[in-house]
């Protein structure tokens, strides 16, 4: 009887950018959610909602889902949780009456207004290792990754 098991393509997880990228961006959103999770009953996808819209109000929630990168229907549960909760309003946009466009009500507003600042002074805190130079290359970094990242989802990008 043969127990060799054939050979397999090897990915080293460790070393393979979307793993780490996305194991950060998880470790970072857990550890901010904890703060607006306990004070405000807010999960992740909410607080990203209610960041984009706080930022860019009148967005559909196709829209808040294309600038966030989240799945459309964990937006749109999370916009009809919102909705329920008087933290979003959701009206008929003005030009076209089969969209519907949010926004922040009063009560979103006013848990914005607290989060944002506790989130602003988490990044200093996570930043406050990386000096200045750092900094604006890892922003140059991210940006440049943003922009391959679009042209190889077009098709544009190197073949892999």
């Amino acid at each position: 009887m043969n127990t060799r098991t054939p050979p397999h393509a090897e990915l080293d997880l460790e070393h393979f950018l979307p793993y780490r990228l996305s194991v950060l961006s998880n470790r970072v959103s857990s550890a901010i959610a904890q703060v607006y999770s306990e004070r405000f009953s807010l999960s992740v996808t909410e607080w990203r909602v209610m960041a984009v819209l706080g930022r860019y109000p009148g967005l559909s929630a196709n829209e808040v889902a294309q600038r966030t990168g989240m799945d459309k229907v964990a937006v749109s549960r999370a916009v009809s949780r919102m909705v329920d909760a008087g933290r979003l309003l959701r009206q008929m946009h003005d030009d076209d009456r089969r969209r519907s466009v949010l926004r922040l009500s009063r009560a979103g507003y006013t848990i914005y207004d607290q989060i944002t600042p506790l989130a602003l002074a988490f990044e200093r805190r996570l930043l406050d290792g990386i000096d200045a130079d750092e900094r604006e290359l890892l922003v140059r970094l991210l940006d440049r990754l943003d922009e391959l990242e679009l042209q190889a989802e077009a098709g544009q990008g190197p073949a892999p």
